[in-house]
């Protein structure tokens, strides 16, 4: 079975999950090639140090990440650093010939993603994705093929958000995430957004404006040495967009993304609603396909509970419930396939894809500050 050598930049909570989907990556039945983490690279001797522990095939473990780009048996790199190190490190990625999965935002702005997708177009054998794993569901699944086969009828809405709750506790310390520096001006929209975009880009759905609600709640947070630190950061975000099928149609798009929303401690959701039928996925409800059904003149909501039936096969019965770690797995699966130059009926977010998701993030915050309409800039 071929092998793909990765290292990992950013050995931190994501890094972690990417070493526990090598780890079952006997669980697929799929004939995929095999990846194998070959280097580590994180300042946190501990994190490293997990990988080492776990992993006998870690050759390299470094503070530098140029020493794994420099390796001529790394052929591919998973990168979860801080947003403000996107653009330098994932172009030198790039331009070091690996192919790269690389966290959201893809760019602390506009400009770092432009400097990425630069660095690509310098580089076209390179495979490049970005990570969003949600839906890879299989109800989320089922809810995309109904797109595909224009179930819906004419749309007459799309909502889609990714909500935590977490910062809901005002004593909860300050981070990186909440620092326009290290994060940037998007605040929560450009950490939590693309996963709100994936479905609605990858089925050809395409914002023309934005007209955008932000919100900073909470103004400071302890500084975890005894006193305040600023907040800065968008805490919450809901965007309307006019948006515009492949077919020229037209409606209205909601995107929620938002660190303060009370009882969600990790929710993702998606619902369309149609002229023929609507349908929604949301992760709280995992294994739930909710879709509505004619009665006469009125319509009903249905509960499908999809059971394990995940777009690359593995070795679990159909009966089975999917979850968070088995949407890991498949999306790494769809990442190595395609670096394998295998077509996926459903792949990761693309690099064109992430430049729609900065114009738009871009006119957002132009929204906001405008209190206006904002036309999408190609």
């Amino acid at each position: 079975m071929k092998k793909v050598r990765f290292g990992i930049i950013g050995c931190g909570l994501m890094g972690r999950e990417f070493g526990s989907a090598v780890g079952r990556w006997c669980h697929l039945t799929e004939n995929v090639a095999t990846p194998e983490i070959v280097g580590v690279c994180d300042f946190n001797e501990t994190a490293r140090n997990w990988f080492t522990d776990h992993f006998d095939t870690v050759k390299y473990s470094v503070t530098d990440y140029q020493e794994l780009l420099n390796k001529e048996d790394i052929d591919a790199i998973y990168c979860a650093l801080p947003h403000n190190l996107h653009g330098k490190v994932y172009s030198d990625i790039i331009r070091a010939g690996k192919h790269l999965l690389g966290e959201k935002p893809f760019g602390i702005d506009k400009e770092a993603n432009e400097e990425i997708l630069h660095a690509l177009k310098e580089n076209p054998q390179v495979i490049v994705r970005c990570a969003s794993e949600f839906p890879f569901f299989p109800a989320c699944q089922e809810l995309i093929r109904w797109i595909r086969e224009n179930k819906f009828g004419k749309i007459l809405e799309v909502h889609a958000g990714f909500k935590h709750s977490s910062d809901m506790d005002l004593t909860k310390p300050i981070n990186w995430k909440r620092t326009i520096e290290i994060n940037g001006e998007y605040g929560c929209m450009g950490d939590l957004g693309i996963h709100t975009q994936h479905v609605p880009f990858r089925m050809g759905w395409k914002p023309r404006n934005v007209y955008a609600v932000l919100s900073d709640i909470c103004k400071e947070r302890p500084d975890g040495k005894g006193g305040m630190a600023p907040c800065k950061t968008w805490d919450n975000a809901t965007l309307i967009c006019d948006t515009e099928t492949e077919t020229g149609d037209t409606f209205p798009m909601f995107l929620e993304t938002k660190r303060m929303a009370p009882g969600s401690t990790d929710e993702w959701f998606i619902e369309v609603y149609g002229l023929n039928c609507s349908a929604k996925f949301n992760s709280n409800d995992p294994n739930a396909f909710c879709y509505t059904q004619a009665v006469g003149k009125e319509q009903a909501w249905c509960r499908l509970n999809v059971g394990y039936k995940p777009l690359f096969s593995t070795i679990t019965g159909g009966i089975f419930e999917f979850g968070f770690t088995d949407s890991i797995l498949q999306m790494w699966c769809a990442f190595i396939k395609e670096v394998c130059g295998e077509k996926v009926e459903f792949g990761c977010f693309t690099p064109e894809e992430t430049r729609l998701s900065h114009q738009l993030l871009t006119a957002a915050l132009k929204s906001h500050k405008e209190k206006r309409v904002v036309a999408i800039e190609e």
